[in-house]
């Protein structure tokens, strides 16, 4: 804890008696002794890193050397090499599992000593299997997955390489097979998350970029909805996130967490005196609608497609002000005012997908108190952005996230736009280490303190 040495302890303390012995140990400690950079956010990523690849895995992109940005005293290194890896979760006995979407399975990776992992088939079979989550009640645990169209939830068993028991607690999800949609729907792909009360949240993200069918349809679409942990009493929870895709809770609350991807070509929504008005602005779409990072609470509204989140004032990204949407609300048919405004924005077409929080877990101590948010990379934009990992100190006071800085990059090479890996989700180990999934590359990285 502290930056003095002994003796100096020792004087302050023999200081403080002298001006009375009122003055606790506890005290002197808290307010003389505690150095400032405790209370300072941890280094961001500053040292550029080689890549630690076994030879086994040096095929593209590691036919050649690559380097990451990571933070001093940081090593990262290629854990395993999974094909189009998205979403992960680590099993109680340390077993990492991986959804491969593209496939239909949910992958077991498990450690082999010195040598690479073992990777098997947990389950197979499923319509596009994404997000993965353990959760426990009474005294059984399951492991939830889920799929386009349904939920699944499997029991498991300490040390389980296949998924055994399964049962379908949610059917009817909508997905490209709905007749409706007639085969379009650009975000199917759905994430979940259970919290402290054993209620199920799912993320109906929008079929498009931005229109008003996903608001009238049932069920709702760019929307979340909850359940009891076994699929019952289905009810509309949240609307107005156009793809909310890392869901998480607080640890230690019921205070839901979503990031979400928000809307592209978004067009100039000011009748100032630029005359821009209603057009398409590349500079404009740039940085507008910044993306999502937000609390959700029961019954909020946060305005896609109708109002956009604006950082161009003094507020900056945090609790913005939102704008009426040129497309959908240039009348105010729809109340901006009336909307819930987005706690924390991330550069516009960042495409944040996974979150975790790494309170509760082995990641080193300086970054516990804050949670990691996947970046994957933008196409909307003159200048590439996202291609990171990116960390948000938590500030327990506000509940809330603090400024943002890089945990991880270099996967966007500076000064080219050429890119070698979009990273989309984290989960962290019980040594405390940090996985990274990259569904580019198709690899699993892991990110480690070594002092």
């Amino acid at each position: 804890m502290f930056d003095l040495n002994p003796r100096q302890v020792l004087g302050r303390i023999l200081s403080a008696s002298l001006v009375g012995l009122s003055v606790s140990v506890t005290s002197l400690i808290s307010l003389e002794v505690v150095p400032k950079a405790v209370l300072a956010d941890p280094p961001a990523a500053s040292v550029n890193t080689k890549v630690n690849v076994p030879s086994t895995m040096r095929y593209s992109p590691f036919n050649t050397n690559r380097y990451l940005k990571v933070p001093p005293k940081f090593s990262i290194s290629v854990y395993t090499r999974i094909p189009k890896a998205r979403f992960m979760a680590v099993a109680p006995n340390g077993d990492l599992l991986v959804s491969q979407p593209s496939t239909g399975k949910v992958l077991i990776v498990r450690p082999n000593g010195s040598k690479d992992p073992i990777i098997s088939n947990f389950v197979v079979g499923l319509r596009r299997p994404h997000d993965i989550v353990f959760h426990k009640i009474d005294s059984t645990t399951y492991v939830y997955i889920s799929e386009t169209h349904q939920i699944n939830r499997f029991t498991y068993t300490y040390g389980d390489r296949i998924a055994k028991n399964r049962q379908i607690v949610v059917t009817g999800l909508p997905d490209s097979s709905t007749s409706e949609l007639k085969g379009a729907y650009g975000h199917e792909l759905k994430n979940i998350a259970l919290d402290g009360n054993h209620k199920l949240y799912v993320s109906i993200a929008s079929t498009c970029n931005a229109c008003v069918s996903d608001t009238v349809s049932n069920p709702k679409r760019g929307a979340i909805y909850q359940y009891n942990a076994n699929g019952t009493n289905r009810r509309l929870f949240a609307q107005g996130l156009r793809n909310a895709e890392g869901l998480a809770f607080l640890p230690n609350t019921n205070d839901l967490w979503v990031t979400g991807n928000n809307r592209d070509n978004i067009k100039y929504p000011f009748k100032d005196n630029t005359g821009n008005y209603g057009k398409l602005i590349p500079s404009y779409v740039d940085n507008h609608p910044p993306e999502v990072f937000t609390r959700v609470r029961d019954g909020g509204n946060y305005g896609w497609p109708f109002c956009n989140s604006n950082p161009d004032t003094s507020s900056g990204l945090n609790n913005m002000p939102l704008d009426r949407d040129y497309q959908f609300n240039s009348d105010g048919h729809v109340n901006c005012y009336a909307m819930d405004k987005i706690s924390k924005g991330i550069q516009a077409h960042s495409a944040p997908l996974g979150l975790t929080f790494l309170q509760n877990t082995n990641f080193l101590g300086s970054y516990s108190n804050g949670v990691v948010v996947g970046l994957h990379g933008s196409w909307n934009r003159q200048k590439k952005t996202g291609y990171k990992v990116a960390y948000f100190p938590w500030n327990s006071t506000t509940k809330a996230p603090g400024n943002q800085i890089d945990l991880v990059s270099g996967w966007l090479i500076p000064g080219t736009e050429q890119f070698w890996g979009k990273p989309v989700d984290m989960a962290v180990d019980k040594q405390g280490n940090l996985f990274i999934s990259d569904d580019y590359s198709g690899t699993i990285y892991k990110l480690s303190y070594t002092p």
